[in-house]
């Protein structure tokens, strides 16, 4: 491209001195990076014979294409009798054929290439006795090194009980002793999962390239076209045997990880938290609230160490790239009298430093891949454009490990990145037309652009979309370079003067600290998120929405009370008033006197007991779905939490019922089973300072026009109104309520068998009929027909999830309950329910 044509392209005057301007984006690299991103992804897991096929096929096409030219040449010479073309626009023409034709057959290559990396690396990891053991789930010993840092999994609730926190660790088989003694050595890779128990302090100290001895059961991979072969399971609780240590580079990286933490300890609880994985990708303190938080704001790339971390620290050492041949240029590197040549070595060394030390993480590998290549562009000396050099960092990536193409966490690294260099400058260069002040302009800008790129990718994972994503970014973005810079000087002051680390941690904790407020603050909102369809139906209608959006932009930045509308839409849709929802949604409807929240497989019931004000019963399996239900009931004040069985399906929404809310007490059941379960509610409730309560056989207490009465569980034998020893299963262990909520009854048995509901009827003869019968245990089949004759409820409502593997709610049930001439309503079809009115005017209402 000429001189003039650079001008032209840059926007501005010839003779405007600006070593930024270039000609148009550079974007040969990018068809060829993702043809071999795609065929990597599309040949990873796949059967050895489709991937050869498909790269025979490709490298066919290839071979035709570029033989073709030279026939077609061939023939025309022999027609011309060796006659020269005599018309320059001809060959002009031919040569642009030519050069399309080079990018096609480009394409083909390096799609072949990608295909054939994937194929191999998937036909290594498949060699060896490995994987058939794993089909077998044979029991083996064997000698591994690990390659990763140990992390630790969220507690997920799975029916009426939940998943403990194991500890999830890469490592390489090199040592396998068969189940007949007979020892092999290989390189296979596995995930070894390590289940919670008194060594997993031990298993989580432990650093990559550590060798380790251990017995275990082998399991096939958890998802298909996994990096691991298999699965390994140790058995015992023991500590592993340490076969030998790890390396000098990786003791010295942990030592730095281990005095960051160290430096962290007198920090507030987030920030104590945040700080060592927004440095350096440590979250072993991210408790499951605080991860949820930065979930529902789209702020999890902060949450753990990313390439923007990279980036702030090269920027800090060479200055902008931009600005790197200039004499002024940016960056500690020019003031320390350092060469170019000198800085792209140093910065070489920083890089992969900050790899060794923040772990080869997805996002990591690509910021230092384009890092890399803009340093060797600086020490040629050659111009510096990052879209190439994101496109080449790509291609390198996954041709080297191509289990990247699958890794969400690399296609979210790229996009975002892309999106910055491609979408934000154009993006913020209209706001500045548009009177917004630069700064603002390009970090609106920066935010908009990640998001609109990032959404769609992010529905498959989540199946959802944050509606405070954008404000959030912009709130938190100017506290990460100085939470950064600040942990690394603590990082890096540790080992050799611990006050002065401990110091500047200290600092860092207020923008950490502040970053985890913005989290917290943004994910209480009722419309902080809203659910989208799932799957890649989902993703590609929400592209397509944000494109249209996208395009109607400058349509609507021309008409200011259109964006005034929009801005205001969108607040009322975060803030969700009550009054202007029951408006809209007609939920929740006037007067209501109970609730029954859409919170899936679980329970969680609420019983108005004023204005803004409930008695909360259960808190159902996800804290997301407890507190948006109590929000748009407007509930801001709980004056009782009532547990009736510590089953996950019914309190381990706890944290949601807490969040923003004042709540007096929390109630239970005498049974602390399980155990586990039990622990966290008190756990919780302690972070939270509410008092927890036993609740007393018998007793009755009132609120307003609300009062009620415990009926079950018994007390021990000889104490309280209802003798008997305490039931050891958790179900039968429930709290029933007999409740009256001015001219209502209701009646709430928890999670009661029949022998329990039958122990009920015999120590209750006189159970009145009620208005509404909570059906226990989700409507399973197991219910007693005498005591759902006794109640004879005019409703009957069911609280289950759609689509569960357990037939909730039984036909048997539903029928039973028909025939004692009850209305059943159902979350799974009807969605949330609500009571309202007393006698000949009772109805109970569904939202959907």
């Amino acid at each position: 491209m000429s001189a003039p044509d650079v001008h032209a392209a840059s926007g501005l005057r010839l003779g405007v001195s600006d070593p930024r301007q270039e000609g148009p984006a550079d974007l040969r690299l990018l068809a060829p990076a993702a043809a071999a991103w795609g065929g990597a992804a599309l040949a990873v897991g796949a059967p050895g014979q489709w991937t050869a096929m498909a790269v025979a096929l490709c490298l066919g096409a290839a071979m035709v294409l570029l033989a073709a030219p030279g026939l077609l040449r061939a023939r025309a010479a022999g027609r011309r009798g060796g006659n020269e073309a005599r018309d320059g626009g001809a060959a002009a023409a031919r040569a642009h054929r030519r050069a399309r034709v080079a990018a096609v057959v480009a394409v083909l290559l390096c799609a072949a290439a990608g295909a054939a990396s994937a194929g191999l690396h998937g036909a290594d990891t498949r060699r060896g006795p490995v994987p058939g053991l794993a089909r077998q789930f044979a029991r083996v010993e064997v000698e591994i090194t690990l390659t990763s840092d140990a992390r630790r999994t969220y507690p997920r609730v799975r029916g009426d009980h939940s998943t403990p926190a194991s500890l999830l660790l890469d490592a390489e088989v090199t040592l396998l002793t068969r189940p007949d003694r007979t020892a092999v050595r290989l390189r296979t890779p596995v995930l070894v999962i390590v289940p919670p128990g008194g060594a997993t302090e031990v298993w989580q100290r432990l650093l990559p390239s550590t060798r380790l001895r251990i017995a275990g059961r082998l399991a096939p991979p958890l998802h298909k076209g996994e990096r691991a072969a298999a699965v390994l399971r140790p058995e015992g609780k023991g500590p592993p045997r340490v076969t030998g240590p790890p390396s000098l580079l990786q003791r010295t990286a942990g030592r730095l990880r281990a005095g960051l933490r160290r430096a962290t300890e007198g920090l507030g609880p987030d920030a104590r938290a945040l700080l060592p994985g927004l440095v350096v990708g440590d979250t072993t303190r991210i408790t499951p609230e605080l991860h949820e938080a930065f979930r529902a704001t789209d702020l999890t790339h902060l949450m753990a160490v990313s390439g923007s971390n990279l980036a702030i620290l090269l920027v800090l050492f060479i200055g902008p790239p931009g600005r790197a041949l200039r004499a002024e240029r940016g960056g500690l590197a020019p003031r320390l009298g350092i060469s170019l040549r000198m800085t792209a070595l140093l910065g070489g060394g920083l890089t992969l430093a900050f790899v060794l030390v923040c772990r080869p993480e997805p996002s990591v590998l690509r910021a230092a891949a384009c890092g890399l290549i803009t340093l060797l562009a600086i020490a040629t000396g050659r111009r510096r454009t990052l879209i190439p050099a994101l496109c080449a960092a790509v291609l390198l990536l996954v041709l080297y490990d191509p289990w990247l193409a699958r890794s969400y966490g690399f296609v979210l690294s790229v996009l975002a990145t892309g999106a910055l260099l491609t979408l934000a400058p154009r993006w913020s260069e209209a706001l500045r037309r548009r009177r917004v002040p630069s700064r603002l302009a390009e970090a609106l800008a920066a935010a908009a652009a990640a998001q609109a790129v990032c959404s769609p990718v992010v529905v498959l994972l989540a199946s959802r979309v944050s509606l405070v994503a954008i404000p959030c970014n912009l709130l938190a973005e100017f506290a990460v370079t100085p939470a950064t810079v600040l942990g690394f000087a603590a990082l890096a002051l540790a080992p050799v003067a611990m006050p002065v680390a401990v110091l500047s941690a200290r600092v860092a904790g207020w923008p950490a600290g502040w970053i985890a407020s913005v989290a917290r603050t943004g994910a209480a909102f009722p419309g902080a998120e809203t659910d989208w369809p799932d799957g890649l139906s989902g993703a590609v209608l929400l592209a397509a929405l944000t494109a249209v959006l996208v395009l109607a932009a400058r349509w609507v930045g021309r008409r200011p009370w259109v964006c005034s509308a929009a801005v205001l839409l969108l607040v009322l849709a975060v803030l969700r008033p009550v009054p202007l929802t029951r408006v809209l949604t007609g939920w929740p409807p006037p007067g209501w006197a109970f609730a029954m929240c859409d919170v899936g497989q679980g329970d969680a019931l609420v019983l108005a007991v004023g204005r803004g004000s409930g008695v909360v019963v259960d808190a159902g399996p996800d804290p997301r779905l407890a507190d948006r239900c109590l929000r748009e009931l407007g509930v801001s004040r709980v004056p009782l939490l009532l547990l009736t069985h510590f089953h996950a399906d019914h309190v381990r929404g706890l944290p949601g019922v807490l969040r923003g809310r004042a709540v007096g007490a929390i109630q239970t059941t005498s049974l602390d089973e399980p155990p586990e379960q039990a622990a966290f509610v008190r756990r919780t409730a302690a972070r939270a300072r509410v008092p927890v309560v036993r609740a007393v056989p018998g007793e009755r207490r009132r609120i307003g026009a609300l009062d009620w009465q415990v009926l079950w569980p018994p007390g021990e034998a000889g104490t309280g109104p209802v003798a008997g020893p305490v039931p050891q299963d958790p179900n039968d262990a429930s709290v029933t309520l007999f409740v009256r909520a001015g001219g209502l009854t209701l009646l709430l048995p928890g999670d009661l068998e029949p022998p329990a509901q039958q122990a009920l009827l015999r120590s209750r003869p006189g159970l009145p009929r009620v208005d509404v019968l909570k059906v226990a245990h989700h409507g399973s089949a197991h219910q007693d027909s005498a005591l759902l004759r006794a109640v004879r409820p005019r409703f009957a409502l069911v609280s289950v999830g759609r689509g569960n593997p357990y037939g909730h709610p039984a036909p048997r049930t539903v029928d039973a309950l028909t025939a004692q001439g009850a209305v059943v309503l159902r979350t799974d079809k009807d969605g949330a329910i609500a009571v309202t009115g007393t006698g000949s005017g009772l109805r109970a209402v569904g939202r959907s």
